[in-house]
């Protein structure tokens, strides 16, 4: 009896790549992967070996990491003619450290604390799974009040604008802000929402065949904007039903 004969329990997980439109499953039995799936739908999957990502370009250091948030956080104060009423809430995971780093660069601007809160967009997303025709959405957790507030979003790259109206959706379960306004380091482009950022790091032209990979010492151990080449290699031409 071979070793996939004696698994008794199989995970099935399902993630979407934010930018590349690619949902993923992993079947996994104690730990280890046994088969890697992708495909453009969340029930409809073909075969893969593995993701071939490849450098292209290094885009932002850390020293141009830094410059671009000190000029947002200048920018943020300017428009809102102080912070008396801003509340930061960085969408998680990357946009959380950027929208610290934010509240930080203010601190030293106008020595004043702003509030600084998170978000979770996974089930605000209108695009990943079609599990239930009526998902039940729940009062965001932000740790922040946003009631009659300027509530500035923060997230690392901006792409389809979905995230952001995800975040914006949200952001209403928890209270009613006076305004709503975007910042994120690299705008790479493809919007398929009228969303647009108020604050923007860098602008990047992107097709769909590359990533923007935000590196953070939280998540990454370094600091870095990198743009990436993705391809795909497969085994099987066929794609399989996948009953998730």
């Amino acid at each position: 009896m071979s070793k996939y004969n004696r698994i008794e329990k199989i995970f099935k997980t399902v993630q979407r790549s934010r930018q590349n439109r690619r949902y993923s499953v992993s079947l996994r039995a104690e730990g280890h992967v046994l088969v890697r799936l992708v495909g453009l739908s969340a029930g409809r999957f073909s075969f893969v070996r593995g993701d071939i990502v490849k450098l292209k370009a290094r885009l932002m250091d850390e020293a141009a990491m830094s410059r671009a948030l000190m000029r947002i956080s200048h920018e943020i104060t300017e428009k809102n003619k102080g912070v008396e009423d801003v509340v930061l809430i960085g969408i998680r995971r990357r946009g959380v450290p950027i929208s610290e780093r934010i509240r930080d660069n203010i601190k030293k601007i106008e020595d004043a604390t702003v509030p600084c809160g998170s978000v979770d967009i996974r089930f605000y997303r209108d695009d990943l799974t079609h599990e239930s025709d009526q998902p039940v959405i729940t009062k965001a957790e932000i740790g922040a009040d946003v009631n009659d507030k300027n509530v500035v979003l923060v997230d690392d790259v901006l792409y389809t604008g979905r995230t952001a109206r995800a975040a914006i959706e949200a952001v209403f379960t928890a209270g009613r802000p006076r305004s709503i306004q975007f910042a994120v380091l690299v705008d790479r482009g493809h919007r398929e929402l009228p969303i647009r950022a108020d604050y923007v790091g860098k602008n990047v032209p992107t097709s769909r065949a590359e990533l923007i990979e935000v590196r953070l010492p939280e998540f990454d151990g370094e600091t870095g904007v990198y743009l990436m080449a993705v391809s795909y290699t497969h085994l099987r031409a066929h794609e399989t039903k996948a009953n998730l």
